[in-house]
């Protein structure tokens, strides 16, 4: 491999691949598109953003390997992740009578990977996917892992399965047309896995935040490749989410409920964590599991970032109503994953409801 790149193995067995990252790394990441032993048919699926900024350039990249493309268009949303989008997508590749070995590009950022992997995990029974993560929040998490699904009104990614690529392409130099509110959501994200894995990280976070914000590229490098490592390490030791994986939940039982009490409109998905991450601290504290000191650390780095800690107070009774639309819950009891200190978390279940509900009480302040 070139040296301009490097690899994260996701090891799976035989479902085993690799997270390539580097600068300009696209051209070299199609020419190893031959190695899948794909089909020369390619769809490629994008929304219309980022299809504008790099659809064309892959689409030629792909042409002079030979490859047949084809595209679905996706709008830009959160409101696109939906079961009408996934069968209209599922729809354009019947009437193009794509093969068993025909593969699917996801060209774009968790919205796009999300569907993306859905349609290719259902069309003929599961067809090979390559994601190419275009945000920030979706190079460090959504990519990676497998999960896919599609939104339904009564709760966020309700409707999905486990499905996972040939490869993860994560070619930094794209990061660079993000816009920066964007940038800033995908930040929840990379904080989330300092918290519950790894303290060091947290404290690097702290020390370049201002390089973060900048977008310093060899800061980015360097904590984006980190956040892989140790997604990749927890997805490899728990696939189907039946353990350790869970805690990569951390602030997303809130932040899940207070999208969908919003219809996905108010919310960027690393906003509505980074408050769902506030809520998890503040029910730790309450817990007697964490102490107040590491609740204002986090809370003083996401407001650095100009990422939310609240919500407005007349959303209480909605968002609390939408817990029990979470996916994590079990005999009917919400599951958290709740901090005992800055880089180790327990998953609990059965928090009794006053508590839950003066923690949110707390974030309801807007």
């Amino acid at each position: 491999m070139n040296e301009n790149l490097r690899c994260v193995r996701v090891d799976l067995g035989e479902r085993s691949y690799s997270i390539i990252l580097g600068y300009n790394i696209l051209p070299q990441c199609v020419s190893m598109l031959k190695e899948y032993r794909l089909e020369k048919d390619v769809f490629i699926i994008s929304d219309s953003n980022v299809y504008g900024l790099y659809g064309t350039f892959l689409e030629d990249l792909l042409v002079k390997e030979g490859y047949r493309t084809h595209k679905f268009i996706l709008p830009v949303g959160e409101e696109a992740k939906s079961w009408t989008q996934a069968g209209a997508v599922l729809k354009t590749m019947l009437e193009e009578n794509l093969g068993r070995k025909a593969g699917v590009i996801a060209l774009g950022g968790g919205v796009v990977g999300d569907l993306a992997g859905f349609a290719a995990a259902l069309y003929r029974r599961g067809i090979p996917l390559v994601q190419i993560p275009t945000t920030l929040l979706a190079q460090v998490d959504s990519s990676i892992g497998g999960k896919v699904a599609v939104n339904h009104p009564l709760g966020k990614n309700m409707i999905g399965t486990f499905y996972q690529p040939e490869a993860v392409w994560s070619d930094l130099a794209i990061l660079n047309s993000l816009p920066q509110d964007e940038w800033i959501a995908g930040l929840a994200e990379v904080l989330k896995y300092a918290i519950i894995w790894d303290y060091d990280l947290l404290c690097f976070l702290e020390e370049q935040d201002r390089e973060i914000l900048k977008r310093n590229p060899a800061v980015t490098a360097y904590v984006i490749e980190k956040c892989c490592r140790i997604k990749a390490e927890i997805v490899s030791r728990d696939e189907k989410d039946e353990g350790l994986r869970n805690i990569l939940n951390f602030g997303h039982t809130i932040g899940h409920a207070l999208e969908s009490a919003t219809e996905f409109k108010r919310y960027k998905h690393g906003e509505a964590v980074a408050v769902g991450m506030a809520g998890a601290l503040e029910l730790a504290v309450s817990m007697g599991l964490l102490d107040c000191e590491s609740l204002e650390k986090v809370r003083d780095l996401l407001h650095k970032w100009g990422l939310p800690t609240a919500f407005p107070k007349n959303m209480l009774d909605a968002v609390y109503r939408k817990l029990n639309y979470d996916k994590k819950v079990l005999e009917k009891q919400r599951v958290f994953i709740l901090p005992t200190s800055l880089g180790q978390v327990v998953i609990r279940k059965g928090i009794p409801e006053e508590l839950l509900r003066k923690s949110l009480e707390k974030l309801a302040v807007m």
